[in-house]
């Protein structure tokens, strides 16, 4: 499971003396401690490899985010040090699919699904979403829909 080979990474990080993964495992693993009491499971229980991954996700999102806020502010030494830890969280992330496999998606559900008013444009972004979960950045999906209506 996922969630274990993270949890014995932190054991590795320690022994190799690498400050910054070591952080981000930590991190990765409170949030999973978090994720569990939110679902009103035990904190010894363990989280699905979909779960884990839903997690992750998270956490590489709100990494983006404090790396463009940072960049506002000039702060490079904070980006640099976001950057570290997005790059580790990446990499226990499948690989997501580019953006001419995602327009090909998206032209291909929509001829399935006929002429498309352009006020359920909502509904159909979510149905790609559906489909794409965790294998699509949701911004990139939008982009592509919203080139399309």
């Amino acid at each position: 499971m996922l969630q274990e080979q993270i949890k014995s990474s932190i054991k590795g990080a320690m022994i190799a003396k690498d400050s910054v993964r070591l952080e981000t495992l930590r991190g990765m693993s409170a949030a999973f401690m978090n994720e569990l009491v939110a679902k009103g499971k035990k904190p010894q229980d363990t989280l699905t490899d979909e779960e884990v991954i839903a997690v992750i996700t998270r956490l590489a999102k709100q990494r983006k985010d404090s790396i463009d806020q940072f960049k506002k502010g000039g702060r490079e030494d904070l980006v640099a040090e976001e950057s570290a830890q997005l790059s580790i969280l990446e990499t226990y992330l499948p690989k997501l699919i580019d953006r001419s496999e995602i327009e090909e998606i998206v032209k291909t559900k929509k001829n399935e699904m006929g002429e498309i008013d352009p006020t359920k444009k909502g509904m159909f972004l979510a149905s790609i979403m559906k489909d794409l979960k965790g294998k699509a950045d949701g911004a990139l999906v939008k982009e592509v829909v919203d080139m399309l209506f």
